[in-house]
C-alpha cells in the first residue's frame, strides 16, 4: 500500500478527521457516508466487513443502526482513533476492530453478509488481490469506491504527497469480473475535487456544491466525476 508510513503516524491519526471533515470537507463525509448507507441498507442485524476503516467514520455510524461490524485497518494509530469514537458513541458490543492486511483477510469464505472499502482503492498497488480477497469472505455483497481517471483529480494527483491510483470504467469491469463480482449498481460525484472542499468554509461551499450536483447529474456530468461508488453482488 502506498503512503503506510505516513498513514500509520499517531500525529497523522489524530487529526484526520478533521483536517478532512471540517469546512467544506463536511459535504465530503456527508456523501460518503449517504452512500454507504444506500448501498449496505437494510443494515439491522447484518454481519458486515469494513477495509480501511481508519477512524471508524463508517463503523460507528452502522453500529448504531444495529450491524454486526468488524473494521479492520493496517495502522494502529488509526484504529485507536476508532475505539475512542466507538466508546463515546455508546455502540461497543456491536463492533470489532483488527489490524490485518486487507491482501490475507482472517476469516472463512463467505463469513460477511456485505464487505465494503472507502478510500482504499486508490491507495491500492495491487487492487486485483485487494477486490478478491473481499469478494471470497463475503457472501452477497461488495461495494467500494474509487477516484477516476477522467476527472479534474487528475490536475493535481502528483501534487500529493502519495498520488492516487485512478481507474477508468474499463479497469474497473476487469477486476470485477477477475474478483466474480457482478456490477449491481454505480454512481459518480463531485466534479470539483475533494481538495478544493477541504480548503473553502462550509457555507461557501454549500453553494458550489449545488451547482456540481446539478451539472453532475447530467450525462457529461457522470464523465468528469472525480469518485465513483460502485455496488457489486458477489457471483
Amino acid at each position: 500500500m502506498k503512503g503506510q508510513e505516513w498513514y500509520q503516524a499517531k500525529d497523522i491519526a489524530e487529526d484526520y478527521d478533521t483536517k478532512r471533515f471540517s469546512r467544506g470537507g463536511r459535504l465530503i463525509d456527508e456523501r460518503e457516508k449517504q452512500a454507504v448507507l444506500e448501498a449496505v441498507s437494510p443494515v439491522e442485524d447484518k454481519r458486515i466487513l469494513e477495509i480501511a476503516c481508519g477512524t471508524g467514520r463508517f463503523t460507528t455510524m452502522l453500529a448504531d443502526r444495529s450491524a454486526e461490524i468488524v473494521g479492520l485497518d493496517i495502522s494502529n494509530a488509526m484504529l485507536q482513533q476508532g475505539r475512542e469514537k466507538v466508546r463515546n458513541n455508546g455502540v461497543t458490543d456491536r463492533i470489532e476492530f483488527l489490524r490485518g492486511d486487507a491482501a490475507r483477510l482472517p476469516f472463512p469464505d463467505d463469513y460477511f453478509d456485505s464487505v465494503f472499502a472507502i478510500r482504499f482503492f486508490h491507495l491500492a498497488e495491487t487492487p486485483a488481490s485487494f477486490l478478491r480477497e473481499m469478494s471470497r469472505v463475503s457472501r452477497d455483497q461488495v461495494f467500494f469506491d474509487t477516484f477516476n481517471r477522467y476527472s479534474t483529480r487528475t490536475v493535481y494527483n502528483w501534487l500529493l504527497p502519495m498520488g492516487s491510483r485512478l481507474y477508468s470504467e474499463s479497469e474497473v469491469n476487469r477486476l470485477l469480473r477477475n474478483a466474480d463480482l457482478t456490477l449491481a449498481d454505480e454512481s459518480h460525484d463531485f466534479i470539483l475535487p475533494y481538495g478544493f472542499y477541504r480548503q473553502i468554509p462550509d457555507e461557501i461551499a454549500s453553494g458550489f456544491r449545488e451547482a456540481d450536483t446539478a451539472v453532475g447529474g447530467t450525462p457529461i456530468g457522470n464523465l468528469l466525476a472525480s469518485v465513483s461508488y460502485w455496488n457489486t453482488s458477489v457471483d
